[in-house]
C-alpha cells in the first residue's frame, strides 16, 4: 500500500474561486505540501480543470469534487476552518492567527479525523453564512495596507504551517468527534422544530439558522453524543408534526 502523507485527511475547500489559473495554483501548492483532497463549491470557471498553473498537479485537479453547497463539502469533516483577512467585519467564530499553535491544532484533529479548510472567492471570500459551518477561523498576519492575498498563494502559506507544525500531545482518552454532516442534520432538525412551533417568525429564517448552526458547532460534540442529540430533536420534531394534525 502507498504511504499516506501526513496531510492526507486534510481537505481544501474553495467556495466560489473564480479564476482557473488561482484553482490550478493552489492544486499545486496542495500536491507541494502532501495534502491530495480539493473539492470546489459552485467555481465559477467551467474549465479549471485544465488549468496550466497546476504544475505537477493536474491528476488532483482532475480528481476535484464539486459541490453545490459548504454543508455538503464538509460534512465527511470533524473540523471546519474558514480563512479570512477580517477587515472590519463583526466575526461571530473565534478568530486565529496563521501561527504554530494553530497549525499543531489542526495536526492533532488530522491524526483520526478529517479537516476542511475552506478559502473564499479571490473578490470577497467567504460570506458570514460560509463562516457559519466553521469551527473557528484562521487568519494570515499581513500588512494592513494590502491584506488580501493571492488565493493561491495563501493556500499554500497555509498549507506550509500545518505542514511544519508538530501535532499537539494526545488526550489521555481519544473520543471520536462528530463530524459536520451530523451537527448539520441536528441542526436541521433543530430548526424545523423551531419553525412549527412558531418561535422562528417569517422572514427571519436565514438569521435563525445562521445562530442555530454556530451554537450547535460550539457544543463540539462527540459523536455519539451527536447521534443522540439527533434522535431527540427528530422524536421532538415528530411529535409537533403530529399536534399540528389535529
Amino acid at each position: 500500500m502507498p504511504v499516506l502523507s501526513e496531510l492526507d485527511g486534510l481537505v481544501v475547500v474553495l467556495v466560489r474561486a473564480r479564476n482557473p489559473l488561482n484553482i490550478g495554483a493552489a492544486a499545486r501548492a496542495m500536491s507541494n505540501f502532501g495534502a491530495h483532497r480539493l473539492r470546489l463549491v459552485n467555481p465559477y470557471a467551467a474549465g479549471f480543470r485544465e488549468a496550466r498553473s497546476a504544475v505537477g498537479a493536474s491528476d488532483l485537479l482532475e480528481k476535484a469534487e464539486e459541490y453545490k453547497t459548504v454543508a455538503e463539502a464538509v460534512a465527511d469533516c470533524a473540523l471546519v476552518v474558514g480563512t479570512t483577512a477580517v477587515r472590519n467585519r463583526v466575526l461571530q467564530q473565534p478568530v486565529r492567527q496563521l501561527d504554530e499553535p494553530a497549525g499543531s491544532a489542526i495536526r492533532q484533529q488530522l491524526r483520526t479525523e478529517r479537516v476542511a479548510l475552506l478559502f473564499g472567492s479571490e473578490k470577497i471570500g467567504l460570506t458570514n453564512k460560509d463562516f457559519s459551518h466553521c469551527h473557528w477561523l484562521l487568519n494570515i498576519p499581513t500588512k494592513e495596507q494590502n491584506i488580501s492575498m493571492n488565493l493561491g498563494q495563501a493556500v499554500a502559506v497555509c498549507l506550509y504551517e500545518v505542514a511544519r507544525s508538530t501535532p499537539l500531545q494526545p488526550a489521555a482518552e481519544d473520543v471520536k468527534p462528530a463530524t459536520a454532516g451530523a451537527a448539520e442534520r441536528i441542526t436541521e432538525g433543530l430548526l424545523e422544530a423551531l419553525r412549527i412551533s412558531g418561535y422562528v417568525k417569517p422572514g427571519t429564517d436565514a438569521m435563525f439558522e445562521k445562530k442555530a448552526r454556530r451554537l450547535i458547532l460550539r457544543f463540539n460534540l462527540e459523536a455519539y453524543d451527536a447521534k443522540l442529540l439527533l434522535g431527540m430533536v427528530r422524536q421532538i420534531v415528530w411529535k409537533l408534526r403530529q399536534g399540528t394534525k389535529g
